[in-house]
C-alpha cells in the first residue's frame, strides 16, 4: 500500500507560510482546510489565500472545502490549478456532477463524509471520485481527538473501494497521530492528514517519516 502523509497547514504559522512549507518538504501533499463559518463553526482561508499557497508550495495542494455553497465555489478552487478539491457530501445535492466538473478543470475530485454520515448513503458514487475522505473528528477545529467509531467507517469505505476494484484513495482527517495512525491504516486508510501531530515538532520532516513508517507497518 502506498502511504501518503498530508500535513494540515491549519496548524502552521499563518504569518509565515513560505518558511512553514519548507519545514514539511518530505510530505506528499499539503492539506488546506477552507472553512466558511457556516458549514462549520470556524473561519479560515479563502480563494485568494489558496491561490497564494499554490504559488508558494512545491508540493501539491489537497484542498478540503468545509463550506456550504460548494456548487458555486468548488470549481473556482480547481481553476487555481490545485491537485485536488474535496467537498462535503452533505453540502451538495449532486456530488457526482460536481466531481465531473472538478475533473474537467484538471483537479482530482474528493468526497468528504462527516463522522455521522453513513458510508452506505454515498457508496454508489465512490467510483466518480479520486479520493474519499472520512472525517475522524467533527469538522471545524484542529487539535481534536480521534472519534473511535469512525475507524469502522474507514473499514466500510475500504470494503466499498476494494469490492468495486476502484483506485480511489481513502483519506482520514482529524486527530491522526502516532497513537492511532497504524490502526487507521489497518482499517484501510492510505492517505493521512495530520496537523498538530506534525507541526508541534521541531523536526517536522522526521515526524513525517515516523508517521509514514507507522502507517506502512515498518
Amino acid at each position: 500500500m502506498t502511504v501518503r502523509i498530508c500535513p494540515s497547514i491549519l496548524s502552521a504559522d499563518f504569518a509565515n507560510f513560505e518558511s512553514e512549507l519548507a519545514t514539511i518538504s518530505d510530505s506528499d501533499l499539503i492539506h488546506v482546510d477552507v472553512m466558511d463559518n457556516h458549514f462549520v463553526p470556524n473561519l479560515t482561508f479563502g480563494l485568494a489565500t489558496v491561490e497564494r499557497l499554490q504559488q508558494l508550495s512545491a508540493k501539491p495542494l489537497d484542498v478540503h472545502l468545509m463550506i456550504e455553497d460548494v456548487d458555486r465555489w468548488a470549481e473556482k478552487y480547481a481553476e487555481l490549478g490545485v491537485f485536488s478539491v474535496t467537498f462535503h457530501a452533505e453540502a451538495t445535492d449532486n456530488p457526482r456532477l460536481l466531481a465531473q466538473k472538478l475533473r474537467e478543470r484538471g483537479s482530482r475530485a474528493g468526497l468528504a463524509l462527516k463522522p455521522n454520515t453513513p458510508v452506505e448513503k454515498y457508496a454508489d458514487v465512490f467510483a466518480s471520485f479520486d479520493q474519499v475522505l472520512i472525517m475522524t473528528v467533527e469538522p471545524g477545529f484542529g487539535g481534536q481527538s480521534l472519534i473511535e467509531h469512525t475507524l469502522d467507517k474507514v473499514a466500510q469505505a475500504r470494503a466499498v473501494i476494494d469490492s468495486n476494484d476502484l483506485t480511489t484513495w481513502l483519506q482520514v482527517d482529524g486527530g491522526i497521530d502516532m497513537s492511532n495512525i497504524a490502526r487507521a491504516a489497518e482499517a484501510g486508510a492510505d492517505t493521512f492528514v495530520a496537523g498538530s501531530a506534525i507541526f508541534k515538532h521541531v523536526d517536522r520532516n522526521a515526524q513525517i517519516a515516523l508517521m509514514r513508517a507507522a502507517a506502512s507497518g515498518s
